[in-house]
This record gives C-alpha cells, sequence and structure tokens, in this order.
C-alpha cells in the first residue's frame, strides 16, 4: 500500500493524501472516500477535510469479462479510459460516449456520468451501463442496475461517489466500422454564424464541438471554429492509428504572468487565422479528435500556482443561442480571462438522478484562478439560475450550496436515496462539504 499527497487538477492546494492497493475491497473497508486519476478540476475527489485520506482506485484495474458477440464489459473502476481505448480500438470497439480525456478511470466516469461530442445523439455514459459493484457506508457490497435497487443505481450515476465506492462497471462498448474519424472544420466570423453553423451540423454529424475565441471582443465576439466528426467506414489502406506518445511534460509551474489577456489572444490568432475560411476536411486519428490535450504531461502547470478552473453550465434548449451570446457577452463585459471557451449541443437529460446536461447548449470556460474569481462564478451561476441551467459538479470549485440548490430540482429526491444508505453521511468529500452541508 502507498499513500501519496493530493490536490484537484486545477491545482487547488494539497489537501490530503490517497492510499492505492490492488485490493480495492480491502481499501475500501475503512475511507469516505474513492479517487481515481484525479482529473476532476475542482475538490470533488479530495477529502472532506484536510490531512484525511482517501481510497485511490487505479491499481485496481483488471479487466474481469468481454463478450465480443454484444460488447458487454465488466471491469474494475480503475481501468483508466487510456488503456481501454489502446487495447479494444485495434479491435474494432471504442467506448459509446468518452469525455475529452483518456486519462480518467472507468469509475470516475460513471461518478460524473460524463458526456461528449455525441451527447446530442448518444446521451451520458451512464446511458450504457448495466451494472455496479457498491460498496455502500455500512460496508455490505451491493449489486445494483435498472432493475435492482434502481434507485442507488441511478444516483450512484453523476453522483459523485457520494452514494458508495465503485468497486466494478459492467457496461456496453459500441462496434465501429474503423478506428478512423472522418472530420471536418469550419472557421466562423461570429457567435450568430457559429451557432448556427453547430445546430445545423448536430444534425448530420455524431460528434460536434465548437472552440470560441474567449477574448474576442466588439464585432469578434463569438467567433471560432465547429468541428464535426463521425467514424470512417474506410481505413484508407492504414492500419490502426497508434496512441500518440506524449511531449515532454510542462516541467514546473509556469509563473503566473506567462498565461495572460495578451498571449493567449496571440494564441487564439493562430487557431483561427491558421486555419483559413475554407471549410477543411481530413481523416484523423480518434485520439487526436477526442483527446487533443493529452499529449502534454502535466498541462495544468501552465497556469501556475495560482490555479484555474473551469466554469461549466448547460441552459436550455428554449434559451440556447440567446442564452450563449450573453454569457459571452458577459464575459467581455466583465474583462473575464476565458482562456479556453468550448460550446457543445445537448440532447436529452440523463437518467442519472444528478447527471449535468439537459436538452440545450453547454458551455465550458477555463479560467484562472485570481481574486475576482468567486464574484465571476457567483453572477454567472445567478445568470444560469435565471435560464433554468445547471453545472457540472465534476468541473466545479467555487458554486455555493444556495446556488446549486436553487438550480437543481432533483436534489432533494438525491438527498433523500443517498441518505437511505448512507444515514451518517460517511462517504462525503471536500465538494459535498462546500454544496451538501456535509460534516467535515
Amino acid at each position: 500500500m502507498s499513500e501519496q499527497l493530493i490536490s484537484g487538477w486545477g491545482r487547488v492546494g494539497v489537501v490530503g493524501q490517497q492510499i492505492s492497493s490492488d485490493d480495492l475491497f480491502g481499501l475500501t473497508r475503512n475511507v469516505s472516500l474513492c479517487r481515481g486519476l484525479g482529473r476532476s478540476y475542482g475538490d470533488s475527489s479530495l477529502p472532506a477535510s484536510p490531512g484525511k485520506r482517501v481510497a485511490c482506485t487505479t491499481l485496481a484495474d483488471r479487466l474481469l469479462h468481454f463478450d465480443p458477440s454484444n460488447g458487454r464489459l465488466r471491469v474494475e473502476s480503475g481501468v483508466s479510459l487510456r488503456s481501454l481505448v489502446r487495447l479494444l480500438l485495434p479491435r474494432g470497439w471504442f467506448v459509446p460516449v468518452t469525455p475529452g480525456t483518456s486519462d480518467v478511470t472507468v469509475g470516475g466516469m460513471v461518478a460524473a456520468d460524463v458526456h461528449g461530442k455525441n451527447h446530442h445523439i448518444d446521451g451520458c455514459f451512464g446511458s450504457y451501463v448495466d451494472e455496479l459493484l457498491v460498496r455502500v457506508a455500512d460496508g455490505r457490497v451491493i449489486t445494483c442496475g435498472p432493475a435492482n435497487e434502481p434507485d442507488l443505481f441511478w444516483a450512484t450515476i453523476g453522483g459523485m461517489g457520494l452514494t458508495g465506492h465503485i468497486l466494478e462497471v459492467t457496461f456496453r462498448m459500441s462496434r465501429i466500422p474503423s478506428p478512423w474519424i472522418t472530420a471536418e472544420s469550419v472557421r466562423l466570423d461570429g457567435i450568430d454564424t457559429l451557432l448556427d453553423e453547430l445546430h445545423q451540423s448536430s444534425s448530420e454529424w455524431p460528434f460536434t464541438v465548437a472552440w470560441v475565441d474567449g477574448l474576442a471582443a466588439g464585432t469578434k465576439l463569438g467567433r471560432g471554429i465547429v468541428y464535426k466528426g463521425r467514424w470512417s467506414e474506410q481505413t484508407f489502406g492504414r492500419e490502426s492509428p497508434m496512441q500518440p506518445s506524449r511531449v515532454p511534460a510542462v516541467p514546473f509551474d509556469l509563473p503566473h504572468w506567462v498565461l495572460n489577456r495578451w498571449s493567449v489572444g496571440r494564441f487564439n490568432d493562430g487557431i483561427y487565422l491558421n486555419h483559413g475560411s475554407r471549410t477543411r476536411a481530413y481523416m484523423q486519428s480518434p485520439y487526436e479528435f477526442f483527446y487533443p490535450l493529452d499529449s502534454i504531461g502535466n498541462w495544468n502547470r501552465v497556469y501556475g500556482r495560482r490555479g484555474f478552473t473551469q466554469y461549466q453550465c448547460v441552459i436550455p434548449e428554449r434559451h440556447g443561442p440567446e442564452g450563449m451570446r450573453q454569457l459571452l457577452q458577459y464575459l467581455s463585459e466583465k474583462h473575464a480571462n476565458a482562456f479556453l471557451c468550448v460550446i457543445k449541443n445537448c440532447g436529452d437529460e440523463g437518467h442519472g438522478t444528478l447527471s449535468f446536461p439537459l436538452s440545450g447548449m453547454s458551455a465550458a470556460i477555463d479560467l484562472p484562478i485570481d481574486r475576482d474569481t468567486q464574484g465571476l462564478v457567483d453572477f454567472l451561476n445567478e445568470w444560469a439560475i435565471g435560464l433554468g441551467g445547471r453545472i457540472y459538479l465534476a468541473k466545479d470549485a467555487f458554486t455555493r450550496a444556495e446556488h446549486f440548490k436553487a438550480m437543481e430540482p432533483r436534489l432533494p429526491h438525491w438527498e433523500s436515496v443517498r441518505r437511505q444508505w448512507d444515514p451518517a453521511l460517511r462517504i462525503r468529500s471536500a465538494q459535498s462539504v462546500r454544496i451538501f452541508g456535509d460534516p467535515e
């Protein structure tokens, strides 16, 4: 068994330790939280109080059973998405839903009920989970699914690890026609044309996302690039793409002045201008299409010691386009350092009791942490509440309890299920203390 100091991926200060073992059943007997690869941006995988320990699942990474006739796969929760893709992509299988990084565990994908570029078509990861093996607070190990303890099952999917320790996951992989992505991208000069293109593309392509220059203002507000993709029906005579090797990792925390509005603005100019004005069509590796940042080790250090947070919200369909315009206008008016902005279309609300997406549009904005961050998040949350939107707990580090309660009508039901299985709130995190009022 090993121990290691931990912090959030957003470089939140070190607040505890994690213990690791390949015996997840034994490891989870006396801990208050499980943690995978630690890619939650905020405090959702950190202990409830400084100095406490959490259980790291990554050594429990065995594939337990795979049925190639239907793609049904049972794994320990510490298996990484990176290892699954490396193993099964060359064999014609891929996860039905993937987030924007492969450096996550399957248990973490369940806890956050992750979504991806295909949410408008295929929904969240939880829709493809058939069964969970969960250790609940009193020590029992429960097998749950849509037909067996369904309340526990759906509260665990998207429940941020607070309903029990996820030990094993059974889910369905998707068969793919080839290991390549047929892709297109188009540059747009403003928010109206960009949102129109994103909407049209989402009706024709299974994978869509828009990169937006979050620092552009005035007539350039919302300029960006819409990326589209689908699994190719042909291999073009090429073998399965090799997993890209990582470039040298960022070796240390960069000084805070390196990443500023001027330097990021010039970087954004380069992305926008280098694309060119014509629609580009190309074949692309799924590693490049889905996980562009995974080749850069420790990229979070670019933000320096101050760290960063990501504000990710979803706005209902009836307010989506206008809501996105308002959001970018607010960021411009407040001179917010929105160093990365991504917009996606979302489909129907997930089955997980606290699953994030709903039918509409989502925006994810990377913000360096400074003295204005809390005030900006408060302002944006009040704006989102007014439109019937909500935020993504896997990215959050600053939302206040009263704001989350106001934006989440499903919360009372989730809390009642959680207390049914854990009346003393033994399983908790720094985030659950902050948002749900759990004891430290």
